[in-house]
């Protein structure tokens, strides 16, 4: 459990028109943004604290996808994590610096009736998915390592693949670089209990302020096939990020059917669903 001390926060609505795909638009109505492109929240889906409820469970797995007993409506969302030292001016975070990427999935329940977002992320153990490739990080500005990659995911079912997500830059998130990492901050100070929301503040103290965060900066959209195909027993879920100058979208789904991945330029997360 290389993450266990580790604070896992997820963006929510930083590509556009997932949230609509995935039914979750109307959760938001009372979020107020600046502007329409901004994401709407952060939401926990791990901490590490006694204190912190379901949270508390370590839901990370490189592997398998355990599904809740009562739900047939699960779902790939494929994404960058970046892990990030927090850096603390007493108990405020005033930066992040991120040191790593890797593929991620936070596979979530589509539950209309959650009164947070973080009900639907967390159900117990092995039910999140990050590669255990993950690549050291420059920097996250303009012109860094990860401004030539591409996130592609692929649902195999019966030994046929079809391709889950619309295959896309990762410079296509609508918050970005820096622009991201000081939005993220400030939401770690200040977003409050509010509709799905939670007040993040309170949730970093009683993990004690941790010494880094692995944060998921949201979902790609579906393709028509990921938007109507949820997971079931037996299905694989793969996520690739991938570096585009090094790769086709055709050499990735090649490798996606042969579920074996080339070592540089790509973090590969293949999960089987229980």
């Amino acid at each position: 459990m290389p993450y266990k001390h580790v604070i896992g926060f997820g963006v929510a609505g930083n590509f556009a028109g997932h949230l609509e795909q995935a039914g979750e638009a109307k959760d938001f109505l009372q979020v107020e943004v600046q502007e329409a492109i901004q994401p709407k929240a952060i939401f926990p889906f791990y901490v590490p604290s006694e204190e912190a409820g379901f949270l508390a469970t370590y839901p990370l797995c490189d592997s398998a996808i355990v599904p809740p007993n009562d739900a047939d409506n699960l779902q790939i969302e494929p994404e960058v994590a970046l892990l990030c030292d927090i850096e603390y001016q007493g108990e405020q975070v005033i930066a992040l610096h991120p040191r790593k990427f890797a593929a991620y999935n936070d596979c979530s329940i589509r539950k209309p009736n959650a009164k947070k977002i973080s009900e639907k992320k967390n159900w117990g153990s092995q039910t999140k998915g990050i590669s255990a490739q993950l690549h050291k990080l420059d920097h996250l500005q303009a012109g860094g390592t990860l401004d030539s990659y591409r996130i592609a995911s692929f649902h195999k079912r019966d030994g046929k693949l079809a391709r889950y997500g619309e295959d896309s830059p990762v410079v296509g998130y609508s918050y970005f670089h820096q622009r991201l990492l000081d939005w993220i901050v400030d939401r770690m100070n200040n977003q409050q209990d509010v509709g799905p929301t939670e007040n993040i503040a309170a949730l970093m103290a009683k993990a004690e302020h941790p010494e880094q965060a692995l944060i998921s900066i949201g979902a790609t959209r579906y393709t028509e096939y990921g938007e109507t195909n949820f997971l079931q027993s037996g299905d694989t879920s793969i996520v690739v990020v991938y570096d585009g100058e090094q790769y086709s979208q055709d050499q990735v789904l090649e490798m996606a059917e042969a579920e074996r991945f080339a070592d540089a330029g790509i973090s590969a997360l293949v999960q089987q669903v229980q």
